[in-house]
């Protein structure tokens, strides 16, 4: 073994993976790193308090399928983490395994071990829409007579236009509208993915209203809160509950609903699907890598179309039974 990986620390090996794989190699998104950053984080800390190391002392050695397998039950039973949040810890620790595999020989075999721990299944939960009128409700509802009523219009329909993602939409900045007509979006998805997403007349007139009441400099928010600052999703998704709550006294129908911005992502992919455009364009607006994930649209769309159709009464129709003619060539004359 060289000399240079024997005396390298699992720490050191961690600030390696960040700095040189993650960032520089692969140059993922800060998203990754953050999400990566708090996996290493509990990670460690569960080593350390499991193995009574301190995470200073622990070794490359000290990772194991076991010590793996159970921080995946710690998360699960102790922090009550769903199957999702637990995939997404493990994926972590796979890639950083996977890379220490290449580094240093010696710990292939605990890499190959872990890599083969399998993602747990999970069922999918109901995509969740909102008719057009419940969604024209809840876009009416924020004060036009104040600035942040405005700013929240602006927003909610910025949102179901382009169906944006909550940390995209707090993430645009003035430059990315097309400023002469106010036609496009462009939106930094995941893993620094672009896509620029047309915009309806209606949404172009509001955000031209909209821009000479802000500071245009190119890199200032296009939704900004009260201080000039970006607004954070969590702000996106409080101005969004209290115009729901609003709206329901207009709109009936959304008692019971649970809207989040995810909600009016969800609404603009069906009612895209509804209107017939092609799944492979629903695709590229959503800004989805693969049309399999754009597919779960199309299952929820044929579900509620089932559940309508149970509602319907059959109409009665008796069955036909076919009695066959005994002149073959007068039934061929009369076809």
């Amino acid at each position: 073994m060289p000399k240079r990986m024997k005396n390298k620390s699992l720490g050191c090996f961690i600030q390696e993976y960040f700095c040189q794989y993650l960032i520089q190699q692969r140059r993922v998104s800060p998203r990754t790193i953050s999400s990566y950053k708090d996996t290493f984080r509990l990670f460690l800390q569960f080593a350390q308090d499991n193995l009574n190391k301190p995470v200073t002392k622990l070794a490359l050695t000290d990772i194991d399928v076991m010590l793996v397998l159970a921080f995946l039950d710690y998360l699960e039973v102790k922090r009550k983490n769903k199957v999702r949040s637990r995939n997404a810890r493990l994926a972590a620790i796979r890639s950083f395994m996977h890379y220490v595999g290449l580094q240093e020989p010696s710990a292939l075999s605990a890499a190959q071990k872990i890599s083969v721990i399998p993602m747990k299944r999970f069922e999918r939960p109901r995509i969740g829409y909102l008719h057009g009128e419940e969604i024209e409700a809840i876009i009416k509802t924020p004060d036009p007579n104040t600035w942040s009523g405005r700013r929240d219009r602006i927003l909610l329909a910025t949102l179901y236009n382009t169906g944006a993602r909550v940390s995209e939409i707090v993430d645009v900045k003035c430059v990315d509208i097309e400023k002469a007509r106010c036609s496009t979006l462009h939106l930094n998805g995941k893993g620094r993915k672009q896509r620029v997403v047309p915009l309806w007349k209606r949404t172009s007139r509001a955000l031209r209203q909209w821009l000479p009441q802000i500071d245009q400099q190119p890199q200032n928010p296009l939704f900004p809160n009260r201080f000039g600052k970006p607004m954070t999703r969590s702000g996106v998704t409080k101005q969004l509950r209290s115009a729901v709550n609003i709206a329901r006294e207009q709109c009936p129908s959304l008692e019971g609903k649970k809207v989040s911005p995810h909600t009016i992502r969800h609404t603009t992919a069906m009612h895209l699907l509804q209107s017939g455009v092609d799944m492979s364009v629903i695709a590229m607006w959503l800004g989805h890598e693969s049309i399999v994930t754009t597919h779960h649209y199309m299952q929820a769309d044929i579900e509620m179309k089932k559940q309508a159709l149970k509602k319907i009464k059959e109409p009665k129709v008796g069955a036909v039974t076919f009695k066959p003619s005994k002149d073959v060539l007068a039934f061929l004359d009369s076809l």
